[in-house]
């Protein structure tokens, strides 16, 4: 097995090992560690598995007898050649007597003893013989199904339904069948036998007519009656003692059961709603009535637990109630019903009370419309569209707003929904594009935009590269002249030329409010004589030109100061930008290979150019010019 730091080569069909260089190691051991913090994709194997690269080298390398230069963890996984394969739980293994084989003769190679080709004689489990099938020839047994060899898992060893035929479960119903009909005709016989018993006891009565003799014949037939009740009891109890109902544990001793209160799989009531104010529980009866999750203002048909009071009136429990109601009337007027022992009997009689009960209302409003007639009258609308007025109690404020009555449904949702401000006809975070939510209507990423429709679609979809190549072939000339300067740069040269033009105008301003000053001097100076008018109109000459020339230095020396600014924010600009190089290609670089106290770093006071060229360099999301800042 080549060592670590070696490599295979082949070289005319031979493998060669060559050593691996220093470089080539340490590029493995960057490219390990970019997979390892996640920013190169892990390796993936034949299979298009991703393989974990914090796995250890040990583990992740491939024997040599593999001759996988690929990487795999297939030598880790359970190989196929070893893997044990099991059949399947549901896998039938047929037992018992192969119908049809059993022979007249005795066959060569069975067993001496029954005369079966499935066993031998020592493995027979018949009766021995006093003279076996080989020398007697008669009474030869059928031949059984050989059990295969089934190689099974865990589930399927311990399976007690394996190899079951389900047909033989007829004959516990059958079983069944016949002790019922043997029951119905013993009860039939007896009934017979009490009713003859009866009549003779009647016909004595008669004879006799001794009311004593009456009284006492009426308390031995109520006795014989009890006496007889019991058995019958006996007999529908009999089996009754060894089944349990679900969800109860009796003990069939002492005739008592007791309700295991709630699955164990279940959330337990007093779970549902922490609040210690919400629905009271009781420890001792395991009950809470009240409805734990009132304050959601949910239906309580829409909760898994509303409480025990509406489960005590939901469902089908208000049917069940209503066939226990009908049963005790039925069982006042002498029918023999009851709920709880024939409860299949007391809902087919409730129901064909109820089919009965309505065919005769029915018949009976029938007959009533068609002696005295009417029928159009219960036809009629509702008084409510006749009479346009209801009894409904609905009180409102003066402003409108209902305070009584058919108050306004509670809304779902605490947000507002189905509004669209800006014109926008989707909501906002339905669009997605380049780590930016948006609208889909328009594919704007700013959620305080107007919505354009499609319109924005095509100019949000079309680059800015495609713009500039739109422009006309002067600006394109202008642009290609200037190739040779930054945007920045530009930046920096049109702001120093607005500040130039507002220097002029600012000028220009003040030379024109001179002139007026000098025009209203002279109009008011019309009364002196000419020496004083000539010496002033020199004076003001002479301060005119001092004041065009002070203001001409200063437009200079601002124009210069304006210049060493720029260039001043210019050459911070590059020393930022150099800086942040120098950063970027520090935290490249691994920690043993980063040169020692080389992100320590230096404060210094900042000033204003740095601030402007700090704000000059910063990258502004919505600038339309912002990807070409970098170029």
């Amino acid at each position: 097995m080549p060592e670590e730091g070696m490599k295979k080569k082949n070289v005319g069909g031979d493998e060669k090992i060559e050593r691996k260089t220093r470089d080539q190691r340490k590029a493995e051991q960057e490219l390990e560690e970019a997979r390892k913090n996640g920013f190169i994709p892990a390796e993936v194997d034949e299979e298009g598995r991703d393989i974990n690269p914090h796995i250890p080298d040990y583990i992740k390398k491939v024997p040599w007898y593999y001759n996988i230069d690929t990487p795999t963890l297939k030598h880790q996984r359970p190989q196929e050649d070893k893997a044990k394969h099991y059949e399947h739980i549901s896998a039938f293994q047929k037992t018992g007597i192969i119908k049809g084989s059993s022979a007249t003769r005795y066959r060569k190679g069975a067993c001496e003893n029954c005369g079966a080709m499935t066993h031998k004689k020592k493995d027979c489990l018949a009766r021995p013989r006093k003279k076996g099938a080989k020398f007697t020839n008669t009474n030869i047994a059928p031949d059984e199904f050989l059990p295969e060899n089934l190689s099974l898992d865990f589930d399927g060893k311990r399976d007690r339904w394996a190899s079951y035929d389900m047909n033989k479960h007829k004959a516990v119903f059958d079983e069944f069948e016949k002790v019922e009909k043997e029951k119905k005709k013993l009860r039939a016989e007896n009934l017979r036998k009490q009713a003859e018993e009866k009549k003779l006891k009647k016909l004595q009565k008669l004879q006799d007519g001794d009311d004593a003799k009456d009284s006492s014949s009426e308390d031995s037939d109520s006795s014989s009656d009890d006496d007889d009740e019991p058995k019958n009891d006996e007999d529908e109890l009999k089996y009754a003692e060894q089944m349990d109902m679900p969800g109860t544990k009796v003990d069939t001793k002492s005739r008592t059961s007791v309700r295991n209160l709630r699955i164990r799989e279940d959330t337990a009531k007093y779970l549902v709603n922490l609040n210690a104010n919400s629905a009271r529980y009781d420890p001792k009866t395991r009950s809470m009535r009240g409805n734990p999750l009132a304050h959601l203002g949910k239906n309580p048909e829409d909760l898994a637990f509303a409480g025990d009071n509406f489960v005590r009136f939901s469902g089908d429990v208000s049917d069940v109630a209503r066939t226990q109601m009908f049963a005790w009337e039925a069982n006042k007027k002498g029918s023999e019903l009851h709920m709880q022992t024939d409860p299949t009997k007391a809902e087919l009689m409730h129901k064909n009370f109820k089919v009965s009960k309505a065919k005769f209302q029915d018949d009976q409003r029938k007959s009533i419309l068609e002696k005295y007639g009417g029928e159009e009258h219960l036809k009629a609308p509702p008084k409510e569209l006749l009479l346009a007025q209801t009894e409904n109690y609905v009180e409102y404020s003066q402003t409108g707003r209902i305070i009584k009555g058919n108050e306004k449904a509670k809304v779902l949702s605490r947000y507002a929904e189905n509004i669209h401000p800006r014109n926008h006809s989707s909501v906002w975070g339905s669009f997605w594009e380049a780590g930016r939510w948006g609208y889909a209507c328009c594919h704007a990423t700013d959620k305080s935009a107007y919505c354009l429709g499609d319109a924005g679609k095509k100019v949000r979809s079309k680059p800015v590269e495609d713009e500039l190549l739109a422009l006309p072939s002067d600006e394109k000339n202008v642009e290609n002249e200037s190739e040779t300067k930054t945007l920045v740069e530009l930046h920096l040269e049109k702001k120093v030329e607005d500040a130039n033009k507002n220097a002029k105008r600012k000028h220009r301003q003040k030379k024109h409010r001179r002139r007026h000053k000098m025009k209203g001097s002279e109009e008011g100076d019309e009364g002196d004589d000419g020496s004083s008018s000539s010496s002033s109109s020199s004076s003001s000459s002479s301060s005119s030109s001092s004041s065009s020339s002070e203001s001409e230095s200063d437009d200079e020396s601002s124009k210069k100061n304006k210049k060493k600014k720029a260039k001043q924010v210019r050459k911070l600009m590059k020393q930022q930008e150099k800086q942040e190089r120098e950063a970027e290609q520090l935290l490249s670089l691994n920690e043993r290979d980063r040169p020692f106290n080389s992100m320590s770093t230096q404060f210094k006071q900042i000033n204003e150019d740095d601030m402007e060229a700090y704000h000059l360099r910063r990258h502004h999301a919505d600038d339309p010019m912002a990807k070409f800042l970098t170029k």
